[in-house]
């Protein structure tokens, strides 16, 4: 444990900030899965809803530093290529 004042409020805040990352991340994850889930269902009109949403989901935390710029847009790039995958074989069928 720290003895210096300024230290121990160091971690305090250090803490916080980990809780409040951790929490935007989960909101990244489980916003992700709704919109997997969407997909797996065949529901795509629901897909192209959460879309947007995702989207907006995964700027903010990439705009509060969670994620780097790259892996932002390699998620949203995976998102977008799997609701056009999805659309293309209910054409075909």
């Amino acid at each position: 444990m720290a003895n210096i004042k300024s230290q121990k409020k160091r971690i305090l805040t250090s803490r916080k900030e980990k809780q409040i990352n951790t929490a935007k991340r989960s909101k990244v994850k489980t916003a992700i899965k709704k919109f997997e889930a969407a997909i797996m269902a065949n529901d795509l009109q629901k897909a192209e809803e959460l879309l947007p949403l995702t989207y907006k989901v995964i700027d903010e935390a990439k705009s509060d530093g969670i994620f780097h710029i790259n892996n932002a847009s390699r998620k949203k790039a995976r998102l977008a290529k799997m609701l056009d995958n999805a659309q293309k074989t209910v054409k075909e069928a």
